[in-house]
């Protein structure tokens, strides 16, 4: 589990390798992750948009960015959470993910919350020892 706060919205991650939909002779390996956002603050917030940095074994890295997350804006009053699972496939037996969710407060102050790294590892992920 990963955990990051910032301005007073608690994330924690929790990734997940999925054995049943990966195919690691083909080269594809996927992972759920559920992420719990929890307003922590005394005021409204609201999600509108989310920004993702995806590194593959290999280093490459991909952006993903985008209205809500699973199409979704949710609005958090002071101490709501709100969950959801999304899923990464890759290439390779294992990355990292990382990002941020730009929020609005109920003053129209936008502000971007930090999504903490986290990794996705496999069990096919073997390390060579030179």
């Amino acid at each position: 589990m990963y955990e990051q706060t910032t301005r007073h919205i608690r994330i924690v991650v929790q990734p997940q390798f999925l054995e049943n939909q990966s195919e690691p002779d083909a080269g594809k390996f996927v992972w759920a992750y559920t992420i719990n956002l929890e307003n922590l603050s005394g005021e409204t917030v609201k999600l509108l948009t989310r920004h993702w940095i995806i590194t593959d074994g290999l280093g490459r890295k991909q952006e993903v960015k985008g209205d809500g997350v699973i199409g979704e804006q949710p609005t958090l009053r002071p101490g709501d959470s709100f969950q959801y699972t999304s899923g990464c496939p890759l290439t390779t037996s294992s990355g990292v993910m990382s990002g941020s969710y730009g929020m609005i407060d109920e003053r129209g102050q936008k502000f971007d919350v930090e999504i903490p790294a986290f990794s996705l590892d496999s069990p096919y992920d073997v390390h060579s020892v030179n």
